[in-house]
């Protein structure tokens, strides 16, 4: 068992968490010491986070002359904290995943000439990862398509997936049964915390708008945020819907394991558990996405054919419900539709990160 440091370093979101977490328990089981280096806000998503160690490092945004230099002056203490503790750690390499609480580690670490790697969620490189991109060792790469790479980086950039749930990676090869004829068919519609109105109160009108003899087939399981949850149950109601609204659901490998179709945005964990369970979708990017990303995270799902697109422009309860009653009629495009999802998925993303950072380490 070897005792090497890998310092993790994520900003205050899910979705740099999450993939964060993954890798470091696929580097504890392979000998890793795992250090977490985050900001108040990360730390609530780390809970369960495998560390020995957390380090709370000063990093801010900042917009106006003003806002940036003070987060100017919070990343330099940030680096400061960070390469005190990085020569205390012995740090072997830096794992970067984006958010600007990620900046003040690999910044340290680049200062020290330690291994580094950035992991990028999204199909667009992130500002933080694209700011320290043409510096750090290599690029690890969720979606084939990523976009704002600047042209002294493509080279270093390998494609390796967006690390997902362990029971979520155990749907990886089920075998997706389309509808039966005249048979219930499971539609499960899913909304981001940001923006989720436009699902939560246009994809239950949808639905009630379609045919009858179509409804009365439906099982519908939506998440909703408080405030949606008892108009969306009497739209259902009223519409003769069998449906279940709540806030959460704990088991989404379960519900995506019997949907037929999914209606949802396009973070990156969301399309690359898809792709991994092979699921169809329909797919409405959040329009105020920073660069538009979840536009091209969506479009590897499209591209594969494994999800149809509706921008929110064009969102309105018969476009939304003429989308839906033409996929959900077609049991074969379903079919067709998870076997594209399928094709574009990366079931070992976490291995392959894992791999790529040992390399890093050893280079």
């Amino acid at each position: 068992m070897n005792s090497k440091v890998c310092v993790v370093a994520a900003g205050g979101t899910g979705g740099h968490m999450f993939p964060a977490e993954a890798l470091a328990r696929e580097l504890q089981a392979r000998g890793w010491r795992i250090v977490l280096a985050t900001d108040r806000r990360g730390e609530q998503y780390a809970h369960g986070f495998p560390a020995e160690e957390r380090l709370a490092l000063d990093a801010a945004t900042g917009r106006g002359p003003l806002g940036l230099a003070k987060a100017g002056v919070a990343i330099l203490k940030g680096v400061t904290q960070a390469r005190a503790a990085l020569d205390r750690l012995d740090a072997s390499v830096v794992v970067g995943f984006g958010g600007y609480p990620s900046a003040p580690a690999l910044l340290a670490a680049l200062s020290q000439r330690r291994p580094t790697l950035l992991h990028e969620q999204n199909a667009v490189l992130g500002r933080t990862n694209r700011w320290l991109a043409p510096y750090v060792g290599g690029v690890a790469a969720s979606f084939p398509n990523l976009q704002k790479v600047p042209p002294a980086v493509a080279a270093r950039v390998t494609l390796v997936g967006n690390p997902v749930r362990p029971d979520i990676r155990a749907l990886y090869g089920r075998a997706f049964t389309a509808p039966a004829p005249n048979g219930p068919v499971h539609v499960l519609v899913t909304g981001g915390s940001q923006g989720a109105r436009i699902l939560a109160e246009t994809a239950p009108r949808a639905i009630a708008a379609l045919p009858a003899a179509l409804r009365a087939r439906l099982k519908v399981r939506q998440q909703a945020r408080a405030e949606s949850l008892d108009a969306a149950r009497q739209i259902y109601l009223e519409a003769g819907v069998e449906a279940e609204v709540a806030p959460f659901f704990r088991d989404m490998a379960a519900r995506l394991a019997e949907t037929h179709l999914l209606i949802g945005r396009a973070g990156a964990s969301t399309c690359s558990e898809l792709a991994v369970a092979g699921t169809p979708s329909l797919l409405v990017p959040l329009k105020i996405a920073t660069d538009d990303h979840q536009r091209f995270n969506a479009l590897s799902l499209v591209e594969a054919g494994g999800a149809e697109m509706m921008l929110e422009d064009e969102v309105t309860v018969d476009a939304m419900a003429a989308a839906l009653e033409r996929l959900l009629s077609d049991p074969a495009r379903l079919a067709a539709m998870s076997a594209g999802a399928r094709s574009a998925a990366l079931p070992d993303a976490t291995s392959a990160l894992a791999d790529r950072v040992e390399a890093a380490a050893a280079a």
